[in-house]
């Protein structure tokens, strides 16, 4: 069988680079990829994707080999519809692996054409590290970023026709300026001219923005009977749901440059973004992270199945309409719409959406995503959500890195996985030492930015639902705090 290249497609085009993409993984190319590349069919957008990856050179690779084109298969049900289809991505142009070819990607500053940035980097991934400027990569995506605009702002002498639309998909609040911020503060760390801090502030336009698809990824139990269906072999094949939202906060401008209603997308260029983000994070975002663990330890291995588990499903509606719901300052009913299309989303029987992989960085996702719905709870009621402090218990027994005899791969910050590691070679099986292992958990202000033991009573309730977890097993303590959420 043939592989997925430029002479299966008789009308390829080629296009001018106009996008500059900072991550090559199943969501940025699920979800960007495959807009662009629909701008370029419906609305003459005319612009092509350079990929750049830091973690290692995998998927550039196959994406090179396969020059620049994979396929999104979309699947689900919309509008009580089944729809089941499948388009070849064409507008990505060429990948390039940062570690490896350091020097390609500063040349690619120098593309006249280049005009916006994407980025997916999980919450983990904009951030700042003290570090050197000189011939290697730096560690970071805004340290990466802001090289790459040094090098695009001494190419072309400053001028302010060559800045760049920056649109970070990043599930943090107000990505777009914390990015702007971190690049900031690198060019003051590096010391790099004032002009080139003013070009950054006057030729540069920063959009915070929020992304909503499902993307499961690449769809290992279904490949070969895919494969067949297609006639072609596709090592970058990515699943889909059929929606998806882009909500991006930015000028005007843009809708004559990004000519996303042109070709009928569902994006929304809006003054403020904060509503439609604190929705989709809590509820959609917020649920998959706060029942990965616990679904995960209780045997479950996918999204799907978690929802079709009836004690599971008991947990995750006590969570969404018992606990992040009534934190949310919107009309109760709009809430509670949107939280139950998202529950039939969660359920699209196409769709295997591994928890192992929502579960990748965790610990920035919980603090991003639940952290804030415990607070805001806590604040208003004088007492603590359950359901949120179980995920958070589950996640710290997850964190052990295995389920009884069986090894989890954890995928996490290296120095909170060692703290993790270090905690749980210590337990001895008492309760007392699972309280110990909470309570340093909660200290750890990298990872949580606060210490989470000054707020009151998290450290008993968390160490409870952990003795349950470790001493009862998933399903008696998964009973406990429902029962317990009955009951106040």
């Amino acid at each position: 069988m043939k592989t997925l290249k430029k002479q299966l497609l008789p009308n390829y085009k080629k296009y001018p680079e106009k996008v500059l993409q900072f991550g090559s993984g199943n969501f940025l190319r699920a979800f960007v990829d495959w807009q662009i590349d629909q701008m370029n069919q419906k609305a003459d957008f005319h612009g092509s994707v350079v990929i750049a990856q830091s973690t290692g050179s995998g998927t550039v690779d196959k994406l090179n080999e396969q020059d620049g084109l994979f396929t999104v298969c979309i699947q689900g049900r919309e509008n009580g519809r089944v729809i089941e289809e499948h388009s070849i991505v064409t507008c990505v142009q060429r990948g390039i692996a940062i570690s490896d070819s350091y020097q390609e990607f500063l040349q690619t500053a120098q593309t006249p054409s280049l005009r916006f940035v994407v980025s997916n980097t999980t919450e983990a991934g904009i951030r700042f590290e003290k570090e050197a400027l000189g011939n290697q990569p730096p560690k970071t995506f805004p340290g990466k970023l802001t090289v790459f605009l040094y090098e695009r702002y001494k190419a072309f002498q400053g001028d302010e026709s060559k800045g760049m639309v920056i649109i970070p998909c990043e599930l943090i609040e107000r990505n777009g300026e914390v990015l702007k911020q971190t690049v900031l503060r690198y060019a003051k760390s590096w010391q790099l001219e004032n002009e080139f801090i003013r070009w950054i502030h006057d030729a540069n336009t920063f959009c915070s923005s929020l992304v909503d698809r499902i993307v499961p990824g690449f769809p290992q139990e279904k490949f070969s009977e895919m494969t067949a269906k297609l006639g072609y072999h596709d090592q970058l094949l990515v699943m889909a749901e059929p929606y998806y939202l882009w909500v991006i906060e930015g000028p005007d401008t843009l809708r004559e440059e990004l000519p996303f209603e042109k070709a009928g997308l569902n994006v929304l260029l809006v003054d403020d973004m904060t509503p439609y983000r604190t929705l989709k994070v809590r509820i959609l975002n917020g649920v998959h992270t706060a029942m990965a663990a616990v679904a995960y330890l209780h045997g479950c291995r996918t999204v799907g199945e978690a929802v079709r588990d009836p004690l599971i499903k008991e947990y995750i509606d006590k969570l969404i309409f018992g606990e992040i719901v009534p934190t949310l300052d919107l009309p109760e009913e709009e809430a509670k719409t949107y939280a139950r299309s998202v529950l039939e989303r969660f359920e699209n029987p196409f769709i295997r959406h591994h928890l192992t992989s929502i579960s990748l960085n965790a610990l920035s996702k919980f603090r991003t995503r639940n952290l804030p719905v415990i607070l805001d709870y806590f604040e208003r009621f004088g007492t603590l959500p359950n359901g949120l402090v179980f995920a958070l218990s589950s996640l710290i027994s997850y964190y052990k890195g295995k389920k009884g005899d069986e090894e989890i791969h954890l995928i996490d910050d290296e120095e909170a996985i060692e703290l993790f590691s270090s905690l749980w070679r210590q337990y001895d099986g008492s309760d007392t030492s699972l309280a110990f292992i909470v309570k340093h958990v909660l200290a750890a202000k990298k990872i949580w930015q606060m210490d989470l033991n000054a707020i009151p009573g998290l450290a008993d309730l968390a160490a409870s639902f952990l003795t349950a977890i470790e001493h009862e097993g998933m399903e008696e303590a998964i009973k406990r705090v429902i029962k317990r959420g009955e009951h106040g």
